[in-house]
């Protein structure tokens, strides 16, 4: 206990006191290192200028034995010989260069929405001379705060792509559209991500051992349609009650919804059967567990799809009562948003209570937001004010109570997505929506207005509203991707993920509007002020020589006048006694 009490004793009042002091000590050096290093960085900052007045003084110096003056006045000689044609091909050839690199970089602004040049510079050149992120980082980790990889990932903004709770029928619909046009409305990676969706969906690890369902497992891999639908086939005549035979053929054999609906019929018969087997063993092992998990998401869909062929066959209040009781059923899938599948169907029964009832469930601060939420709310309160609204008057006696929550629902709306009014407005022109939307994108907008642009239509003086109202939520947000107002800053990112999802004939809605590039503005300016020279010289030779020689005099007159200070100022000898010293 002595020896203990010694030790305790011994390390108190001198082993912690000796370490507090160090660790202090260390922090001092820190500092000061630290502040050499912005010393330093900051001097050189400014010593480029340094730099050039000692380059100058140094050429000056040695003018006499560099011959600088005998050198000029040869050049300015040769250049007294050139003729006219040489300079209308020296600025013809200039204006066809800067031509191509407008041409050029036009392009791919276009196309990724970035200037060529200025991405060079930041990606590649910018870390060569500035080195900027390698020094803050690594002043973060000498403060004693060292970047983590999640703060980093935090940092760049995350744009999730989503499944459209609203998304055709391949064979019913997309294929159609195809057949008609001739252009194929669904993407390569909207495809992709579908097919992705599909293999964790229908798939388990168990899959394996029925050969049924290790057939489908290749069905969902297959990139070409008429070989999946083969494959079907196979899986399907290998056992009757092979449910994902039965989705696969709905969704893209079946030409018609009504052929459709028959198809998923009997895959809810099969799904049924496999999900009430499935669930009697799903406590047995883990795979068992996994194939009923399998199973429940199979019947869910089922039921989902049969819903939506209700509702495109006209019968809204089956669907609606389908949707409910799936709902009820199964509250935890929420992955396909099946709510935003029940607030378009009660919008067409005009149901307007119970779609306040759902919009009250779901549109909840702690739940994540979309379009069809956000519009949907602005639609109801602009239901209430939006038939005898008038700007005019408004605009005397001032915005009523309900007036002001409809205005305000309406630029909450327009903040989550700003790509929504034109196409209620029609100002632009609507599309297929695609299988996959990203929220707050494009994609998200053509989503909404393909299907609820009829419920807005059907509401009185609703688009009125909008349009008198809908771009004044673009004041209170002046700087949308730095701040938003009710909602997080806007993503930068929409713009490239909404080309990826929607086809190459529609032009993507791009918000904020971006201005173009300096180096277009540049380019674009040189070309014409290159070809303005080159026609002026070929036309009048002799007047743009006159005007040359007195542009350049006229520009080199503060040189000479400089120049000539300072010889008066510098005793003529200077460079006899250097060479001396």
């Amino acid at each position: 206990m002595n020896k203990t009490l010694m030790i305790s004793m011994f390390l108190a009042t001198w082993w912690f006191p000796t370490m507090q002091r160090e660790g202090a000590m260390a922090e001092v050096r820190v500092s000061l290192l630290d502040r050499l290093k912005s010393t330093i960085a900051w001097s050189w900052t400014y010593l480029w200028a340094l730099w050039f007045v000692m380059v100058l003084f140094l050429i000056y110096i040695l003018r006499a034995p560099l011959r600088i003056n005998e050198n000029i006045n040869t050049v300015a000689m040769f250049l007294n010989t050139l003729t006219p044609k040489f300079y209308v091909a020296l600025t013809g050839t200039s204006s066809l260069i800067s031509g191509l690199i407008l041409i050029f970089e036009w392009w791919y602004f276009r196309k990724y929405g970035t200037s060529f040049i200025e991405q060079v510079s930041v990606n590649h050149l910018g870390p060569l001379l500035g080195g900027v992120e390698n020094s803050s980082s690594t002043g973060s980790i000498l403060n004693g705060s060292p970047e983590t990889e999640g703060s980093r990932q935090s940092s760049v903004p995350e744009c999730k792509v989503w499944r459209n709770p609203l998304n055709l029928f391949r064979g019913a619909e997309y294929n159609r559209y195809t057949w008609v046009t001739g252009r194929e409305p669904l993407t390569y990676y909207d495809m992709n991500l579908s097919a992705q969706d599909h293999q964790t969906f229908f798939t388990c690890d168990s899959d394996g051992l029925r050969p049924a369902d290790a057939t489908m497992q290749k069905a969902w891999r297959e990139r070409n349609p008429q070989a999946r639908i083969k494959t079907a086939h196979q899986a399907r005549d290998l056992n009757n009650e092979c449910a994902p035979a039965y989705i696969l053929l709905a969704e893209e054999e079946a030409t018609t919804i009504v052929e459709a609906e028959r198809l998923f019929r009997l895959a809810l018969k099969a799904g049924e059967t496999c999900s009430r087997r499935s669930q009697q063993l799903q406590h047995h092992s883990t795979q068992q567990e996994a194939q009923h998990r399998r199973d429940t998401n199979v019947l869910v869909y089922i039921k989902r799809r049969i819903a939506m062929c209700a509702r495109k066959l006209g019968r809204t209040r089956e669907a609606v009562k389908i949707m409910r009781d799936l709902m009820k059923e199964f509250p935890l899938p929420n992955v396909l948003n099946i709510h935003e599948n029940l607030l378009e169907a009660l919008l067409e029964l005009q149901a307007y209570a119970d779609v306040q009832a759902v919009l009250a469930k779901y549109d909840d601060i702690s739940l994540p937001k979309s379009a069809t939420i956000c519009y949907t709310a602005a639609l109801l309160k602009a239901r209430s004010v939006c038939d005898k609204f008038s700007p005019e008057v408004a605009s005397k006696r001032g915005l009523s109570t309900a007036e002001m929550n409809a205005v305000e629902a309406i630029h909450r709306a327009v903040e989550f997505n700003p790509h929504v009014p034109k196409y209620l407005l029609e100002t632009k022109s609507l599309i297929l929506p695609p299988e996959h939307i990203l929220k707050r994108g494009d994609s998200e907008a053509v989503a909404y207005a393909f299907f609820h642009l009829q419920h807005w239509r059907r509401v009185e003086g609703a688009l009125n509203l909008l349009h008198c109202t809908w771009e004044g939520t673009f004041r209170m947000i002046p700087y949308p991707l730095e701040k938003g107002h009710l909602f997080y800053p806007y993503p930068s990112c929409t713009e490239s993920a909404d080309r990826e999802l929607l086809p190459s004939f529609h032009e993507v809605s791009v918000y904020p509007k971006k201005e173009l590039p300096f180096f277009i503005l540049f380019t674009a300016g040189l070309c014409s002020f290159t070809a303005m020279l080159a026609l002026l010289t070929h036309q009048f030779p002799d007047l743009m020589g006159v005007f040359a020689k007195a542009f350049f005099g006229t520009l080199f007159a503060p040189f000479n006048f400089m120049v000539e200070k300072i010889e008066g100022f510098l005793p003529s000898s200077l460079w006899h006694h250097l060479t001396r010293i």
